[in-house]
């Protein structure tokens, strides 16, 4: 398509396969793993059929000769073609890199990557490598016309069925091959029934039928195929019979398809007619296809955004408990309420709290020169009782965020495939708590260490020093939405009143609330911090999913420009309908005269070469 403008249609199918390359459906929900293979399958055939045959419309007819296993395509292909071009046998499965047979005025179609861009080229001897596509030049076919045999659709082989699905997605033409012993079997009419979703035009071959059975299989074969939306389609019926010394069904007994085939190839505006079906009804799959990719989408952001809030609130909830627990005096026992007795004298102190504070304040910034005695270790208590609380609720989170996505399939994969314990804390957690509480510690003693300077509490600020004046302060944080009013609820009370009287004797009562909302805001900021950097881990793995919150409305957008475009027609010189035998005609095909039963070995098996049969001479489709 270099060098030439698109049409309004091809620019809207590149939009498409761009939007539905990037989808992705990575949790394993219900139904997601079909949604992926659509997601591959619509790309597939943008890229081996709609985009390049929308490019070259008047390229030659690729009928896709597809069928079960054993049903005899490659015999039919090599009797049309009056040579063996595609090695049939006994051992299963037969066909291993696919044959393509075309005039030799049409090699340039062929030879370089237009259709099937991903199968290497390959010609000579047959390939046994599954991703070549082996191309034979052959005159007996007509120019405008190109015969491809393709893998077994249910090899034993998973390549092999992959591939025989794709080829038969590149085709203009079905020409489905099964057998009176199997036509009613389900995976040929799974096959069957894509076609006809997507308005595929398709010829079936019922092959091996038995002379008695000639009435009688076709027609209900018939039925079956008007039921199930292949009214339109031919069908045409090989009797059971031998094959002569090269492999080869009686000229007879194919007759009605070669000159079928021929009288298709004869008449452009009939091809086109073909291509025009095939082609519109495949773009018209891939649209009605993209609304269910992006409903598939929907749902993996819907579950993404569950596990990423249950994970959410469960830091957060560590986060409020933290913020309460240092408001809320539950800090101010244990190791920072020894130290701190320690600091203040606690005997002296809490004897006469409630009579005599003003006489010890009055006394304390009379005797006290420099820092205070004990003020080291009281900093040193409260980062430990803070360390201690950071990691018991960073674990607890961990351990609510773990149990939320284990109760869930899709968290139970991502907890499977994660690299890293989310059961629990990372292992720098504990280094980055205590480094957030050493760095907090020293942004309170900056912000005393500001406000002493002013020149009406200058001198008692220093009377207490820097870090008395600190964790006083840290003191007062530790109680400040607490509702702590006095020594009568207790010795944390008694414990933050002190510390606040003390501080209200340096900086005054508006200075110190100021101050505490501002250590507290701080800290809590920090944890909060902290915290969001462990949550981190989480976010990480739900983001690397790669779905992205505008993936479905993408989908959905142009779904509809590729409908819009569609309605403006395909490129010139494509008719409207396409003319192919009606169903009433279907069935009026003479079965040609059977001469002669094959052994019951040979019947089930009509690749199987007998030798002692007369050769039949080659023909050409023309």
């Amino acid at each position: 398509m270099a060098g030439r403008q698109l049409t309004p249609l091809e620019s809207a199918l590149t939009e498409l396969r761009a939007a539905v390359a990037q989808v992705r459906l990575p949790l394993p929900l219900p139904g997601a793993e079909e949604q992926r293979k659509v997601a591959e399958d619509i790309n597939r055939q943008l890229d081996d059929y709609v985009m390049p045959r929308l490019a070259i419309i008047d390229a030659p007819l690729l009928a896709v000769v597809g069928g079960s296993t054993g049903a005899g395509k490659s015999t039919l292909v090599n009797s049309l073609v009056g040579r063996e071009v595609s090695a049939p046998g006994v051992i299963r499965p037969t066909t291993r890199a696919p044959v393509l047979v075309h005039h030799s005025s049409d090699a340039s179609w062929f030879t370089d990557d237009r259709i099937l861009p991903g199968l290497a080229r390959s010609s000579g001897a047959a390939s046994k490598d599954v991703r070549s596509l082996q191309l034979v030049v052959d005159d007996s076919i007509p120019p405008g016309l190109a015969i491809l045999d393709a893998p077994d659709i249910d090899s034993v082989v998973i390549q092999n069925r992959q591939l025989a699905a794709q080829l038969l997605a590149a085709a203009d033409l079905w020409l489905f091959v099964t057998s009176a012993a199997r036509y009613a079997d389900a995976v040929p009419w799974g096959f069957l029934r894509a076609a006809a979703d997507r308005s595929a035009a398709v010829a079936v071959v019922l092959d091996r039928v038995p002379p008695r059975a000639m009435t009688e299989v076709p027609s209900h074969l018939g039925q079956l195929m008007s039921e199930r939306g292949l009214g339109d389609s031919p069908l045409f019926a090989v009797p059971e019979t031998t094959v002569n010394a090269e492999g080869l069904l009686p000229a007879s007994a194919i007759q009605p398809i070669r000159g079928w085939l021929a009288a298709l190839a004869a008449d452009q505006a009939t091809r086109a007619k073909v291509v025009h079906q095939t082609l519109d009804g495949a773009i018209a799959a891939l649209a009605a296809k993209t609304p269910e990719l992006a409903l598939a989408v929907d749902e993996q952001l819907q579950v993404i955004e569950q596990l990423r809030a249950e994970v959410d609130r469960s830091y957060a909830e560590a986060v409020r408990t933290v913020q309460v627990q240092t408001a809320d005096g539950t800090l101010l026992r244990g190791e920072v309420l020894a130290r701190w007795h320690e600091f203040v004298g606690t005997g002296e102190f809490f004897r006469a709290l409630e009579q005599k504070v003003s006489w010890l304040r009055d006394r304390l910034m009379a005797t006290l020169k420099g820092e205070p005695p004990g003020a080291g270790n009281l900093k040193v208590a409260v980062e430990s009782g803070l360390e201690s609380l950071l990691r018991e609720e960073a674990a607890a989170a961990a351990e609510r965020a773990e149990a939320s996505w284990q109760a869930n399939t899709a968290g139970r994969a991502l907890l499977e495939s994660a690299e890293v314990d989310l059961s629990r804390s990372s292992p720098e957690f504990d280094r980055k708590a205590e480094r957030a509480i050493r760095d907090w510690q020293g942004a309170v003693l900056d912000l005393v260490a500001d406000e002493g300077m002013s020149k009406r509490s200058k001198a008692r600020f220093y009377a207490l020093g820097v870090n008395g004046v600190g964790v006083a302060l840290m003191i007062v944080v530790f109680a400040h939405t607490g509702g702590l009013v006095g020594a009568e609820i207790g010795v944390a009370g008694g414990t933050a009143v002190l510390a606040q009287r003390v501080l209200e004797a340096v900086f005054g009562d508006q200075a110190i609330r100021r101050l505490a909302q501002t250590a507290k805001d701080d800290l809590d900021a920090r944890v909060q911090t902290l915290l969001a950097d462990e949550l981190v881990r989480y976010h990480m793995i739900l983001n690397g999913l790669g779905v992205e919150s505008d993936q479905a409305g993408r989908l959905r957008q142009v779904a509809q420009a590729v409908e819009e475009a569609r309605a403006g027609g395909l490129p010139a010189g494509v008719e409207e309908e396409v003319a192919l035998p009606p169903a009433e005609e279907r069935l009026a095909i003479d079965p040609p005269t059977v001469s002669q039963i094959p052994s019951a070995e040979a019947s089930e098996n009509s690749d199987i070469v007998d030798a002692e049969l007369v050769d039949q001479p080659r023909e050409e489709l023309r």
